[in-house]
């Protein structure tokens, strides 16, 4: 396992992992915990390691089994049931851990206040605040993957396209033109994705420049912080743009990186 970052809360100790297919990590609300966070893994097995910040129980994951995939908030962990159902463990004040009642769910996310997921009939759920209208997903169809921010919600459409709903002050949710998308992701306050011919697309807040990826080439996958944003290429190596002040996008050296 690689990791580059902040390490005041032991997050990117993760050199001991074995036979994880998949990391989540949980982002860095700098104004509330001094920039400490929390990493989670999910092993062949279905069992999920976590280290890091634990102040409100969000690395409580090690009696978790049959999961068959991991999301990270901020302050939360949600690991999706290999029966569609979901678990969440960290903090719910706002309602974000309400998710027992969800069922037949194939993709999950955490925002920093909410929760949200895509069922296997292609609509969307979601759980926790929902200040900004970042929960208001109920009339969604035809998804394939959904990913929440600090205050918005992006789903990405079986036909390639975006829709995006919550708050749009920053430019995050101005996706609407785009096409061909294979994956995105959602930011605290930026979003990006991934085109079908490798490309990068980005919109919202850029004062890092973690929208600065208009000239990557031959991404496969992609994955936005809370102020940067990660390429994986095809060939296994990594690009990084936006906020480095602990390091979290040294990530030149990096290669054989490999998706799950």
């Amino acid at each position: 396992m690689l990791a580059a970052g902040a390490t005041r809360a032991a997050e990117c100790r993760v050199e001991q992992w074995e036979d994880v297919v998949a990391v989540a990590a949980g982002n860095v609300h700098t104004a509330r915990n001094t920039g400490r966070s929390h990493t989670v893994g999910l092993r062949s097995d279905g069992t999920v390691p976590a280290t890091g910040w634990n102040d409100d129980g969000q690395c409580e994951v090690a009696s978790w089994q049959g999961v068959t995939a991991v999301a990270a908030g901020w302050r939360r962990t949600l690991g999706l049931l290999a029966n569609g159902r979901v678990r969440a463990v960290g903090r719910g004040a706002e309602g974000q851990c309400d998710v027992r009642s969800w069922r037949e769910m194939v993709g999950i996310s955490c925002g920093d206040w909410h929760s949200v997921g895509v069922r296997s009939d292609g609509s969307a759920v979601a759980a926790g605040s929902n200040r900004r209208g970042q929960c208001a997903v109920a009339g969604w169809r035809g998804l394939t993957a959904v990913s929440a921010g600090c205050l918005h919600t992006v789903g990405l459409l079986a036909d390639g396209r975006a829709v995006a709903t919550g708050d749009g002050t920053a430019g995050a949710c101005e996706v609407d033109a785009w096409e061909d998308l294979l994956a995105l992701d959602a930011g605290s306050y930026h979003t990006v994705g991934v085109t079908t011919s490798g490309r990068v697309l980005a919109a919202g807040d850029n004062r890092y420049g973690q929208c600065e990826v208009g000239d990557w080439h031959d991404i496969v996958a992609v994955a936005a912080g809370s102020a940067h944003t990660l390429g994986v290429r095809a060939d296994g190596t990594v690009v990084a743009a936006g906020n480095n002040a602990d390091g979290q996008c040294d990530v030149d050296g990096w290669s054989g990186v490999r998706l799950a």
